[in-house]
């Protein structure tokens, strides 16, 4: 995975920068399946668009915390984020800066909570990184790491 594989044009009024207080009032694209019309609704008309036997499946999965802010054990600061799972607390992940999270360098995030080594750099440049931790790595990922934004939203959430 690079970062070129998510660059794409988006004009920049079209970038909502805050969630919508009243979600049901997301806006909603239905297809004609038959015509091939497009027609713009809201979220809350939904059940007037669904028939019997239609096939409705939610999606209740969160988004990982996996933005992780540390520094290098020798002072300069790092920023992780977390792609893959490799198993065993190993992770593929992005670095920030690359060229400074090198085979050996070891990282500590949330003041030791978690640690981690760099273990190779991957095809593409992407990091693998084996982290070193006490308890349930979600948990400390909670505590510790935040939301991956995309660089066009300019607000913490």
């Amino acid at each position: 995975m690079k970062t070129s594989d998510f660059s794409f044009y988006l004009p920049e009024e079209l970038i909502a920068q805050t969630p919508l207080e009243r979600r049901d009032a997301s806006r909603l694209l239905c297809l004609n399946k038959v015509s091939g019309a497009t027609e713009h609704r809201v979220f809350s008309e939904l059940p007037e668009l669904l028939r019997p036997g239609d096939c409705l499946v939610m999606n209740d999965s969160r988004v990982l915390p996996a933005r992780l802010m540390g520094a290098r054990e020798t002072g300069g600061a790092v920023e992780v984020l977390l792609l893959r799972d490799l198993g065993g607390g190993r992770w593929e992940c992005m670095t920030r800066p690359g060229r400074k999270a090198k085979p050996g360098t070891r990282l500590i995030f949330g003041g030791g909570e978690l640690e981690a080594e760099v273990l190779e750099v991957a095809e593409g440049g992407n990091r693998i990184i084996e982290f070193k931790y006490d308890g349930i790595f979600l948990e400390v990922l909670e505590r510790l790491g935040r939301m991956p934004l995309p660089p066009y939203i300019k607000a913490e959430l």
